[in-house]
């Protein structure tokens, strides 16, 4: 039984979500930016690293295979859209309301960790 396990779960959805901010800033920072295209994270990649990283196997032949999926952790949005009259496809509505799922995604995230870590502590002291 892998102990620490759920500590490397939280931590690569943390990773995950600071990589998902920063994309989402750069699209709301460069909302004005003439011919700008907007980014976003593509969790396949970031889904592929994290089985790789767990050492997954596959116990069917008839499962998909985690390696095939080859999309980049950051990838160009649809570049048909376009929003602004200068070419560029930032929805900054979208981001804004995108930026504030992620952010209390990433807070759950951490008080999760937060209370694996009081879990421990408590377990360490014998329950006192």
């Amino acid at each position: 039984m892998n102990l620490f396990g759920s500590f490397q779960t939280i931590e690569r959805s943390m990773d995950y979500s600071a990589l998902k901010h920063e994309v989402t800033s750069q699209n709301i920072a460069n909302a004005d930016t003439p011919n700008y295209k907007g980014k976003k994270v593509s969790f396949g990649q970031v889904f592929d690293e994290a089985v790789s990283a767990a050492k997954l196997r596959m116990t069917d032949p008839r499962h998909i295979s985690a390696h095939r999926m080859k999309n980049p952790a950051i990838a160009l949005s649809d570049r048909r859209a376009q929003y602004g009259h200068n070419g560029n496809n930032v929805d900054i509505d979208k981001e804004m309301s995108d930026l504030a799922a992620n952010q209390i995604y990433y807070s759950t995230l951490s008080e999760r960790l937060s209370g694996k870590f009081n879990l421990l502590q408590n377990v360490i002291k014998g329950g006192k």
